[in-house]
């Protein structure tokens, strides 16, 4: 008799059950999508790129239309060998990459690699159980035009920075790179540095009035000298503003207008990759980078335990598009009648920013019924602070406009003009749950009443003011807005802008001081010599032109080699005359306060290979080297030296005592300056998925939790 059990032969032997398998890119996720979907379906990561142009080479032959070579990523042969088989067990295969260009070109390297002959592309803008199994009702075909758009980009950012980066090597110094996108990033930061340099700050003078109703004398209010018969005033020195002050006394002060207004405040849009950037580094201090970590890991799936198990808490984080589902509004409704009343309820949907590709929803929580009180208890802080700023950020662009009640009084002193302007709040509508952040939370005015007062009342000056200003240069870049420039200029997507602003650091071409970028030196010079011999490289415009056609690529409207012929030929020429016309460069080394402790020559700061370091400047009569390290506060464990933060050759950041090579103590883990409180040991700070936790060297059993909670609170 046949059997009729799955898995069994009709010679009675057990065999593998062939299932249907699912293959991502992060094993993160992997887990998450298994937990929850059936357990016939297998689920497999690629663990990212699994092949990529060579790095030794251009990899990209331009005279057969720019026909890439790609090679199998060192190290991936054991996840490919695990692959194949389980695409040999497998009865389809469903690719789930992520739903952007980059995880349409990973699908597409994957079923090249694999040799899969119809594979079915899913996206998965949210990791959650009800997303997946729509998915897999719904597969396509993988999306060439999305394909190439992403091989082009690739391929141009290749012919770029392969072509130049040799010309800097020999005519700067080896370890230099230009980059498509990075370079115009640091055009921005080294063109603003020179509009800072270049401001000649004007004084000017303000003339406030403290003034109170004769009537009803509390409470005083401001008002600040606005005109003088009528005409807008500007006050530019001392001398100006005395004459006006002695123009002003005994003057009688009137109002000469009341005008009172109703002012609506719109909820922001839920986030884009951008916003999100941007406001979490300005609310949350965060770097783009690690934001785009932390996102990611509530998009792939956090463990809440019990009956909702691991699921995805957000969508997908890489967007420029403000749009939701009909569901979500839907969610987002009922939650904020329930929670706040029908009045707070706005529904509204937020207009697409021109040039956005709208390929996906934008950032939102996967259920709004998740709130970050709820998640308070399962997630990490850095997590949790990100959640509940998208959060917030999703449930208050639904809500109905706040609405203030501004004020405007006119005040007449002879010839002279004051105005004093005052809002309260009436209807607080989704400020109730939300506010955006300030890059200089001190330039945020206060909503301040104004007493009520009637056209014609006198008033009574209790005070002037004068106060002397001065005119600011435009402020440095900071991360977030950054990030904001090469939006508002086109340049870059949503997937690149946290690999731009770590790249030009990493290059050694700006710095952070304050949490703001400066240039380097050698940032600067490389600018410069870009702008003179490469001038379409940083243009912003033929940037942002570039970005808009392979936007035009991934929708099918322009063909990629074209696209990248009509590049190369400029490019090529320009690159030929560069290397004829190109100056050797040669660095200034920036003086010390320090003496070479081997011949009393001054020592002094060079660029090299691998970063900066101080030298004797009578090299190379005195060869005297040392590394150029930051002190950190904590003493070595071992003889008592200062520990020194230093990079390894490869750019790896460790702690070492300044007394190296005489004491040869070495940690990966940031040391503190604090001793362990039982034994006095050293500590060291633990980092782990961004978290950091404090933890003695010699027994992570000893409790140092008096001296977390001591440092955090000084800082």
């Amino acid at each position: 008799m046949r059997a009729n059990l799955r898995g069994i032969d009709p010679g009675g032997i057990l065999r593998p059950v062939k299932k249907p398998l699912i293959i991502v890119e992060s094993p993160t996720k992997a887990r998450t999508i298994k937990k929850f979907l059936p357990a016939r379906y297998a689920v497999k990561a690629s663990v990212g790129h699994v092949r990529d142009l060579p790095k030794s080479t251009l990899g990209v032959d331009v005279e057969h239309d720019f026909t890439p070579k790609y090679l199998t990523i060192k190290g991936k042969g054991e996840i490919i060998k695990e692959l194949r088989g389980a695409v040999k067990a497998a009865t389809d295969v469903y690719l789930a990459t992520d739903p952007d260009r980059e995880g349409e070109a990973i699908a597409w390297h994957l079923a090249e690699l694999l040799k899969l002959p119809r594979p079915k592309r899913i996206e998965l803008h949210e990791i959650t159980k009800e997303a997946a199994l729509a998915a897999l009702k719904h597969p396509h075909v993988i999306d060439m035009d999305r394909v190439n758009a992403q091989q082009a980009r690739r391929i141009l950012d290749r012919l770029v920075g392969y072509k130049i980066s040799p010309l800097l090597w020999s005519k700067v110094r080896s370890g230099l790179s230009a980059g498509r996108v990075q370079s115009v990033a640091v055009k921005l930061i080294v063109d603003r540095e020179r509009e800072i340099t270049a401001f000649v700050a004007r004084e000017y003078w303000t003339i406030t009035a403290l003034l109170a109703g004769e009537v009803n004398a509390e409470p005083p209010f401001s008002a600040e000298l606005v005109t003088y018969r009528g005409e807008k005033l500007e006050i530019g020195d001392e001398a100006q503003s005395g004459a006006i002050l002695r123009a002003l006394e005994g003057e009688a002060y009137r109002v000469s207008s009341v005008k009172r207004r109703e002012v609506r405040r719109n909820p922001p849009a839920p986030f884009t990759t951008s916003t999100l950037q941007q406001e979490a580094s300005r609310k949350l201090k965060m770097r783009v980078r690690r934001a785009m970590q932390v996102a990611q890991a509530l998009y792939e799936g956090v463990d809440l335990g019990g009956s909702e198990g691991t699921v995805g808490l957000i969508t997908y984080m890489r967007t420029d598009s403000t749009r939701i589902s009909d569901q979500a509004r839907d969610a987002a409704r009922e939650y904020i009648v329930g929670a706040f009343g029908e009045e707070f309820h706005g529904g509204r949907r937020h207009r697409v920013r021109e040039g956005a590709q709208d390929a996906h929803e934008a950032i939102r929580p996967t259920s709004v019924l998740r709130t970050p009180e709820r998640l308070a208890g399962v997630l990490r802080r850095e997590e949790l602070r990100l959640y509940t700023l998208i959060w917030e950020r999703f449930v208050a662009s639904q809500m109905a406009s706040a609405l203030l009640d501004q004020t405007i009084i006119d005040v007449a002193a002879g010839d002279y003009g004051f105005r004093a302007t005052g809002t309260i709040m009436r209807f607080p509508g989704f400020t109730r749950v939300y506010e955006e952040g300030k890059e200089d939370e001190s330039a945020a005015k206060a909503r301040v009443p104004l007493p009520e007062l009637n056209e014609g009342e006198s008033l009574v000056c209790r005070k002037l003011e004068p106060k002397q200003h001065f005119t600011e240069p435009p402020p440095r870049y900071t991360e977030a807005t950054l990030v904001k420039a090469l939006e508002d200029n086109g340049i870059g997507r949503p997937s690149t802008y946290s690999t731009i602003v770590e790249t030009i650091q990493a290059r050694g071409y700006v710095t952070q001081q304050e949490r703001r970028f400066v240039p380097t030196e050698i940032g600067a010079a490389v600018n410069d010599l870009l702008v003179e011999h490469f001038p379409k490289i940083v243009n912003l415009d033929f940037t942002a032109r570039m970005e808009s056609d392979l936007d035009r690529v991934a929708d099918g409207h322009e063909n990629w080699v074209g696209l990248l012929r009509s590049f190369y030929g400029p490019f090529e020429s320009e690159l030929e005359q560069a290397e004829k016309r190109l100056p050797r460069l040669e660095l200034r080394d920036e003086p010390t306060d320090e003496s070479c402790p081997n011949c009393g020559r001054p020592m002094v700061i060079k660029h090299g290979r691998f970063g900066k370091f101080i030298s004797c400047s009578g090299y190379p009569e005195c060869k005297t080297t040392k590394p150029l390290v930051k002190e950190t506060g904590a003493q070595c464990p071992k003889c008592d030296g200062a520990i020194v933060e230093r990079r390894s050759k490869k750019g790896r950041v460790f702690y070492g005592c300044a007394n190296y090579p005489k004491c040869d103590f070495i940690s990966w883990d940031a040391v503190v300056p604090q001793r362990c409180p039982v034994c006095g040991s050293h500590v060291v700070a633990k980092s782990r998925r961004g978290e950091q936790r404090l933890e003695c060297a010699a027994d992570r059993a000893h409790d140092v939790a008096p001296l977390a909670a001591a440092i955090a609170a000084s800082s």
